[in-house]
C-alpha cells in the first residue's frame, strides 16, 4: 500500500478521493469538487491517499498550525474493510506530521477532530464500511486518547450555504501530560481560524462563538 499526497484536482486520484467521501460521508460534510483546487495547493494543508493496486482505498487530510502548536485531523477515511487501512494512514499521517513540526522548529501540543456522536447520526450510513461505524471508530478514538471538549458543538456547512451541521462532538488529543482542559482563547482562535474559509457562518455557530468568548477553560471529558 502507498501513501500519496494530493495537490491538485487534476490528479487522477483526487477524483477517486473526492468519490470515496461523497460515498462515506454526507453531502453537507464534502466541499464541492472545484473548490479543492485551491487548498490542495496550500502547503500547510496535507492531503493523502492509501492507494492499493492502483485504487483510492483510504484518505486522510490533516495541517498543523505553528502559531498554536496544535494540528487539526479534518477526515479519515477507510475506504474498505480488513486491509489495515485505518493503522496505515495513522502511522503515515503521525510519521509526516512530525517531520512537519519539526521543519517548523515548534512543538506538537495536540490535535484537534470533529467526531461523530454516534447517538445522534444513527441514521449515516457511512457508506456501508464497518470500519466507518460511528460506534466503532468514537471507541478507537478514545483507545487512542482523544477526548470530549465539553460544550454543545456545531459547525458551519461545507456546503457553504449557512447552515448549522450539529452530531459531531469537538474533540482533542493531548501529546502533553495531565491536561484536563482547554484554554477557550485557543479554542476560539483555533475555530475561528480554520472556518475562515467558509464566509457564511450560522448563527447558532457565532453563539457558539461568543459563549467560549466568556469561558476561561473547556473541560475535557470521556467520549
Amino acid at each position: 500500500m502507498e501513501y500519496k499526497r494530493i495537490t491538485s484536482i487534476d490528479d487522477p486520484l483526487f477524483k477517486q478521493m473526492h468519490e470515496l467521501m461523497g460515498k462515506v460521508f454526507p453531502k453537507e460534510e464534502v466541499l464541492e469538487f472545484s473548490l479543492w483546487a485551491e487548498p490542495l495547493q496550500d502547503p500547510g494543508i496535507r492531503v493523502f491517499v492509501a492507494v492499493d493496486a492502483g485504487q483510492v482505498v483510504g484518505a486522510t487530510e490533516y495541517r498543523y498550525y505553528a502559531d498554536m502548536q496544535v494540528a487539526m485531523t479534518d477526515f479519515t477515511i477507510i475506504g474498505v474493510d480488513g486491509k489495515g487501512i485505518g493503522p496505515f494512514l495513522a502511522n503515515k499521517r503521525r510519521e509526516d506530521l512530525l517531520t512537519v513540526v519539526q521543519e517548523a522548529g515548534r512543538e506538537l501540543k495536540g490535535m484537534f477532530a470533529e467526531i461523530y456522536n454516534p447517538y445522534l447520526v444513527e441514521e449515516y450510513g457511512f457508506g456501508g464500511v464497518k470500519s466507518m461505524n460511528p460506534y466503532v471508530r468514537r471507541e478507537v478514538l478514545s483507545h487512542l486518547g482523544y477526548r470530549n471538549l465539553d460544550f454543545p458543538y456545531v459547525h458551519p456547512s461545507w456546503e457553504g450555504d449557512g447552515e448549522a451541521v450539529s452530531g459531531l462532538d469537538f474533540c482533542y488529543l493531548s501529546y502533553e501530560q495531565g491536561v484536563e482542559s482547554l484554554p477557550a482563547e485557543l479554542i476560539v482562535q483555533f475555530l475561528t481560524t480554520y472556518y475562515a474559509i467558509l464566509p457564511n457562518k450560522p448563527e447558532s455557530w457565532l453563539k457558539m462563538i461568543e459563549t467560549l468568548q466568556g469561558q476561561d477553560t473547556v473541560a475535557l471529558a470521556a467520549i
